[in-house]
């Protein structure tokens, strides 16, 4: 046990370091979409724009213009999506409530972003793997979360008071993924980028 409070419980992995909730603390489905329905988050958002533009700024220095990505996460109202083609790049979009067509998981990307998605998932081993799948050598994932703070912080940290927050990721536990995968990893503050090595190399 890492942490226990009222609501629910907190355990940390001792292998990579990533802090979980059990299960059965859960949202179902349906309350965990109602909660996102109530996001107001719009291409037309000047302050939305801004917070993307922490992954989108970086990722389009990493990869050329009409170059085919995929946003994982999109959201009720896909932004970061808009943004890049307002860049010149190609984009699909998945995601889990909105916009779930598992066919874009099939296909395979230049780059993929994943925004304030990643804590969110149930079976993060499966889903990832299945992102970094999509990869072509040479692409770049590009993820956007909250960093777990130090142990003695944590109780006190806000992020992880979201019901629907169940994955608290550390630098710690993108480096294990990184060498897992063996990526290129890069951390620019709560965005970290991970490239897929040519497969000749």
């Amino acid at each position: 046990m890492f942490l226990r409070e009222p609501a629910r419980d907190f355990y940390a992995c001792k292998t990579c370091g990533l802090i979980f909730v059990p299960p059965q603390f859960f949202l179902d489905p349906a309350g965990e979409k109602k909660r996102y329905d109530l996001h107001q988050n719009s291409s037309a958002d000047k302050g939305y724009r801004d917070f993307l533009n922490r992954l989108r700024q970086p990722m389009c220095a990493r990869v050329p213009k009409g170059s085919q990505g995929l946003d994982f996460g999109s959201g009720p109202g896909p932004t970061l999506s808009v943004m890049f083609r307002e860049a010149g790049y190609a984009m699909d979009v998945f995601d889990l409530y909105y916009a779930a067509d598992d066919d874009m998981l099939l296909r395979q990307y230049d780059f993929i972003t994943a925004t304030e998605v990643v804590e969110h998932l149930r079976e993060p081993a499966v889903e990832l793997d299945r992102l970094w799948d999509a990869l072509r050598p040479g692409g770049w994932l590009g993820i956007m979360t909250g960093l777990a703070p130090a142990a003695e912080a944590f109780a006190a940290w806000h992020y992880k008071n979201d019901p629907t927050h169940i994955l608290f990721f550390s630098r710690r536990t993108f480096e294990w993924l990184a060498r897992r995968w063996r990526a290129v990893l890069e951390v620019e503050g709560d965005t970290v980028f991970l490239q897929k090595q040519d497969a000749r190399k």
